[in-house]
């Protein structure tokens, strides 16, 4: 006897479809989405045996992955993609960013770069991030709009910007706008205090106080570059990441950022602590920080994320790349072929990510339960043909104009290289207006 078929939202056929953990690549299946969920990913035949789908996307020629994560990024600096280019980051920030921000950060410039970024990173299958900036209420709103899932930090530093005058006010302002958006489903927030070198013992000890009450978790910039730890030694004596560990910061929600400049000690503490890492290859080179011991991390059991950092210090928000240039990065770096192969740079925009961000119940892998964030990537065209491997093919063959439809909670948010939840002409009006504000600027 037949039994009825049950209902279901969408299925999705795909050739290969990778559900990065388990790894592997399961062929001739559909993936069955209800109610914003994975149901099912099971053989085409038993698919249509058993469910009844309202909608059915066949993709001919495609991989179908999780949506990738970028583990960090300041958004609303997308507004400054290119400002100034080929200069070491301490003049980076001092003569071309921070006097730029001082004048024209304001909640409208967090909305309209947070929402520009959002779109850019849609496109490309991100669908989920981590960012630092301030005005994390205006950032919030965007990523809503946008439909984007977000961990939004709540900045905080030791001096004062025109968004708080104090570490006092940056927590408070924080903590409102996590307290406006509790109930947001995509959002979550995080305490970001930017860097070890920017914020003070006291002020550390009233993040951690936070975040041990909040269960919050506490993302922030360290060991970034050799000139930091060398005056962070000359100070106290200690690695960056050593006194955040004295003063209580790390653990298993704590997320180290960039981790360029690190020692054997400050490895075996981010692995006894249950720390995570963010990799950002691309800014990492570009500002010629240096080459993180990835490897090292890894092998001593450490989660490592990836992320592009903003687009003023990367110049695209683009994970294809970011697990590209992981890769490669890794290889030169120890001397091995065989370091961070490509299913690892996968898992680290996708898994690993959501693990970082505390969202890995929820994204970065398909599975039955998981969120229905989904990218489709063609392989179709003459740049990824013959397809041996299709992880292979999605770190070092694919790029980001291979993606042509993502989902994210099951809600389609670009279709056939469309945005559909962001209107792109007035986004782009917008950004224009920005760009002749921020060029008439001096240096």
């Amino acid at each position: 006897m037949n039994l009825p078929r049950q209902p279901a939202d969408l299925r999705i056929d795909a050739p290969w479809i990778v559900p990065v953990e388990p790894a592997g690549v399961l062929t001739g299946h559909a993936l069955i989405v209800d109610a914003g969920r994975i149901l099912a990913i099971l053989p085409a035949a038993e698919a249509d045996a058993a469910y009844a789908p309202r909608e059915t996307v066949a993709l001919p020629a495609h991989a179908l992955i999780p949506g990738l994560v970028n583990a960090h990024t300041h958004s609303a600096m997308t507004l400054m993609r290119g400002i100034a280019d080929d200069v070491p980051l301490k003049a980076w920030l001092e003569q071309h960013i921070w006097p730029r921000e001082g004048r024209f950060v304001s909640p409208e410039f967090v909305y309209d770069g947070t929402l520009l970024a959002s779109a850019e990173m849609l496109r490309g299958g991100v669908t989920c991030c981590h960012d630092m900036y301030f005005y994390p209420d205006a950032a919030a709103r965007a990523y809503d709009d946008a439909g984007i899932r977000a961990l939004v930090g709540m900045p905080v530093l030791d001096f004062p910007t025109p968004y708080a005058a104090d570490a006092d006010a940056y927590l408070a302002l924080g903590l409102a706008a996590r307290d406006a958006y509790k109930h947001a489903p995509r959002l979550a927030f995080a305490l970001a205090p930017h860097a070890p070198y920017t914020v003070g013992d006291p002020t550390w000890a009233k993040i951690v106080m936070y975040a041990r009450q909040l269960d919050l978790s506490i993302a922030t910039h360290v060991a970034e570059t050799a000139d930091e730890v060398a005056s962070q030694r000359a100070a106290t004596g200690e690695t960056p990441l050593a006194r955040l560990d004295r003063l209580g910061a790390t653990g298993p929600g704590f997320i180290a950022i960039h981790v360029v400049h690190v020692d054997a000690a400050d490895i075996a503490a981010l692995s006894a602590q249950g720390c995570h890492v963010v990799h950002c290859p691309t800014s990492n080179l570009k500002l010629a920080s240096g080459i993180a011991p990835v490897p090292a991390l890894l092998a001593a059991g450490v989660n490592v994320a990836l992320g592009t950092d903003g687009a003023a210090s990367n110049n695209r928000l683009d994970l294809f790349e970011e697990m590209r240039l992981a890769s490669l990065v890794a290889k030169v770096g120890s001397g091995d072929a065989a370091a961070v192969p490509a299913a690892t740079a996968l898992a680290m925009a996708t898994i690993n990510g959501a693990r970082a961000l505390g969202m890995d119940g929820v994204t970065g892998s398909l599975a039955p339960g998981k969120a229905a964030d989904l990218v489709a990537v063609d392989f179709s065209g003459v740049a990824t043909q013959p397809v041996f491997d299709p992880v292979s093919h999605l770190v070092f063959a694919a790029g980001r104009d291979c993606v042509t439809d993502v989902w994210v909670g099951g809600v389609r948010m670009v279709e056939r290289r469309q945005l559909t939840s962001v209107d792109e002409a007035a986004l782009l009006a917008r950004t224009r207006a920005w760009q002749r504000k921020l060029a008439a600027f001096p240096d």
